[in-house]
């Protein structure tokens, strides 16, 4: 298994580590720098976007579930400022299907090279890898998400355009709610569901990701879940006041990966990542690569899960 890295240039080369590495699990390092900080491009539109992201391996189309930007978690790396006016209203399903059938278009006959931040990359980097339900809040949290999903798969279905995945990027609090189970429903197996895990004890949970739920919660969704149909599991880790994630809660979380799998969760990728666009809180920073690395060996020798660094 070789994990994959941000590409420099306009091709996309993975990260390689060696077999056995003498590196202790935390070191100090530089700050590292990516190619993958550009924000997302809106294209003009309300509620879809385009991003080059590492993790899709290339071009990733997004659907903003959340533009009121409710979110029930209140992470201490995202970058969506947040004014607490958000109702959770119904997502304009029309005019998200215009939107993505224009953006669609935009990427397959090519002329997304002509945006700025597009220009110089290669084919491979502009070929669109998924459409993903994401945005400025959990998706989850949508009030018409199984209309949304609906309307996406049936966009699909018309064939008017290659086949593309489709990938649910969540924070997992919601998984156990009903509209959201009929949403999944319509999901083909060559489709994906990315649940985020980012802590092994309930304390850590609260000082990273702040949520609304416990660790519990989150644990039993992703594997009520992953039980049904297979599980990609994000974990984004980073340094806050330059200190990395202490070792005792490394080893936390490779306990609850290990709970997950022998509980029968089908995890097959762990995707080891820091953050890379501009934080909220200064606070927060990327933690250097050689400390991924070394999460990452931890999480393959322990539980015997695929993990990439990204």
């Amino acid at each position: 298994m070789t994990p994959l890295a941000p590409p420099t240039g306009s091709s996309m080369k993975p990260h390689s580590i060696p077999a056995a590495s003498p590196l202790p699990l935390f070191v100090a390092a530089p700050r590292a720098s990516t190619a993958f900080g550009c924000p997302r491009d809106f294209l003009d539109n309300r509620l879809v976007y385009t991003v080059v992201s590492p993790r899709a391996r290339g071009l990733s189309v997004g659907i903003n579930m959340n533009p009121d930007k409710v979110c029930n978690f209140d992470c201490v790396y995202c970058e969506v400022k947040r004014d607490g006016s958000g109702r959770g209203a119904k997502l304009d399903v029309e005019a998200m299907a215009s939107e993505l059938q224009a953006t669609i278009d935009l990427v397959q006959s090519g002329r997304i090279r002509e945006r700025p931040h597009y220009h110089g990359l290669s084919d491979e980097l502009l070929k669109l890898r998924h459409v993903a339900l994401s945005g400025d809040g959990e998706p989850t949290l949508c009030p018409n998400f199984t209309e949304v999903v609906e309307t996406v798969v049936h966009l699909r279905a018309r064939g008017r355009f290659p086949f593309f995945k489709l990938v649910l990027i969540t924070n997992a609090s919601g998984l156990d709610r009903p509209d959201v189970s009929a949403g999944l429903s319509l999901l083909t197996p060559r489709d994906e569901v990315w649940a985020k895990l980012e802590a092994g004890t309930t304390d850590y949970m609260m000082r990273v990701n702040r949520p609304d739920c416990s660790l519990k919660k989150i644990l039993g969704n992703i594997l009520q879940l992953a039980r049904q149909r297979p599980v990609i599991i994000q974990s984004l880790f980073l340094s806050i006041k330059s200190e990395a994630p202490p070792a005792s809660e490394i080893d936390a979380y490779v306990q609850r990966l290990r709970e997950l799998k022998e509980s029968g969760a089908q995890i097959p990728l762990v995707q080891i990542y820091s953050a890379t666009r501009p934080k909220a809180h200064s606070e927060c920073a990327h933690l250097p690569l050689r400390n991924l690395y070394a999460i990452a060996r931890r999480v393959r020798e322990a539980t015997g899960l695929e993990a990439e660094v990204f």
